[in-house]
């Protein structure tokens, strides 16, 4: 059996087993509390919600993603899906029959639908992984890279999707076209890593010619023709760079981060009490830490956080947080792991020096050293920068620079309200991501 098929009919039983069984047990318990005169139209209203606000989280989370994601993700992903159709359905029926309705059958639909998710993606994914053959594999990486960086690509290409790719040959882009096209009747799928904008062509046709699935890592100039729309003067194709982005996006943007940050401020304040006084008797230093970023148009301003370090940890300087760092604190390692060191930033985003979502503001050393680097660099400095963002959802901590800015720039160009809350969505998932967090390495 082919990947898709299998994909497919995991995504057929799952839909099966996690809406019929919402349908039974909801019906039995809920409809006819919530819809007695109209009983049949209301199983039909439930149903329909459950199962559009279901497919649009799982859709959101690529819940369905059977192959390249692992068992844990998938599941998370289905767990947070319905359980927000659950919630949703059961506040819609407390609020149809104006008092509160006993949550017990829904909790167990909960547990259900969990245990059963569990079982059927564990043995979708193992019955995959079984059934299905790595793609034989070229890896073709620029001039401009080295070896060694190449191969870091491929270990990590491999650490976590060996079952699908068999990286079989690494070759530098100079690699001649006799032995390029000798390889292609062998290998199946072609990972072009970093290769200059002409060579890169040439080769994405040479695997069109040959039939064969490749990937690319997008240069700073494919990412800011996503930011470009098509424009017919006459008959030459053009495309516009447009540099203004919609006024009242960024008007509702805005008042959804003052009305959100003053609720989340209120609703956080007794864990933000409890860390405090957790920080201030583990070494009785400053609760809060407080540094300086660079934010939109070059802006300067104080982040604040909940202290998770020792005290003068960067005495000596800026250095990058490792795996396993000496200098944080035992409650400075579970705030970092769960995030809510971060959460004394909604002050940040009510004063308007941050937003929700965009590209995390960096240090002013890291700007300085990064945009001498990189030019490019300074262009993330046009929008507002965010509690989170793109780079935090599909990055890690120890993401390269240039691969963050590359995340970045790709929100810049595709920013909108609707991706804003995309990304805010994946973020939850993200929290509970202990990949997400990895440090530098020594």
């Amino acid at each position: 059996m082919q990947k898709k098929s299998i994909t497919h009919i995991t995504r057929l039983i799952l839909y099966i087993w996690n809406i019929g069984l919402f349908a039974g047990i909801w019906i039995s318990f809920y409809n006819r509390k919530a819809f007695p005169a109209h009983l049949m139209l209301g199983i039909c209203a439930s149903i329909m919600s459950y199962s559009i606000v279901y497919s649009y989280w799982c859709y959101v989370y690529s819940a369905f993603k059977i192959a390249s994601s692992s068992i844990s993700e998938i599941v998370f992903s289905h767990f947070i899906s319905f359980g927000i159709a659950d919630l949703i359905c059961y506040i819609e029926c407390c609020l149809i029959c104006r008092r509160y309705i006993n949550i017990i059958p829904g909790a167990v639909i909960v547990v259900l639908q969990l245990i059963g998710t569990v079982g059927i993606v564990c043995i979708a994914k193992n019955f995959l992984i079984r059934k299905i053959v790595p793609q034989k594999t070229i890896i073709l990486y620029g001039q401009a890279i080295s070896r060694e960086r190449a191969e870091d690509f491929k270990d990590r290409l491999l650490r976590k999707y060996n079952h699908l790719f068999d990286v079989a040959y690494l070759y530098s882009e100079n690699v001649t076209e006799e032995i390029l096209k000798s390889r292609l009747q062998e290998c199946s799928t072609v990972f072009l890593y970093e290769i200059q904008s002409q060579l890169r062509v040439k080769y994405m046709v040479m695997c069109m010619e040959n039939g064969v699935e490749f990937f690319f890592s997008p240069s700073l100039e494919d990412i800011f023709c996503q930011g470009s729309t098509a424009k017919h003067l006459f008959d030459t194709p053009l495309y516009k760079y447009e540099y203004e982005k919609d006024n009242r996006e960024e008007f509702i943007k805005r008042t959804l981060d003052i009305v959100f940050s003053f609720l989340l401020l209120i609703i956080t304040l007794p864990i933000s009490i409890v860390v405090a006084v957790l920080i201030k008797l583990e070494d009785w230093g400053p609760v809060f830490y407080k540094q300086a970023r660079v934010a939109k148009n070059g802006k300067i301003f104080k982040i604040i956080k909940f202290r998770s370090m020792i005290v003068d940890a960067e005495k000596e300087g800026a250095v990058p947080c490792t795996n396993d760092d000496l200098r944080i604190t035992k409650v400075g390692r579970w705030i970092r792991a769960t995030r809510i060191d971060e959460l004394p930033q909604f002050i940040n985003i009510l004063k308007g020096d941050m937003s929700f979502v965009g590209p995390r503001p960096e240090r002013v050393e890291h700007v300085q050293k990064y945009t001498d680097e990189l030019p490019e660099f300074s262009y993330r400095l046009r929008v507002k920068g965010g509690l989170t963002g793109y780079a935090q959802v599909y990055g890690k901590y120890n993401t390269t620079p240039y691969d963050k800015l590359r995340l970045d720039l790709i929100y810049i160009e595709n920013q909108s309200i609707l991706l804003d809350f995309k990304i805010i969505a994946l973020t939850i998932k993200t929290i509970f991501s202990k990949e997400s967090t990895e440090g530098f390495e020594k």
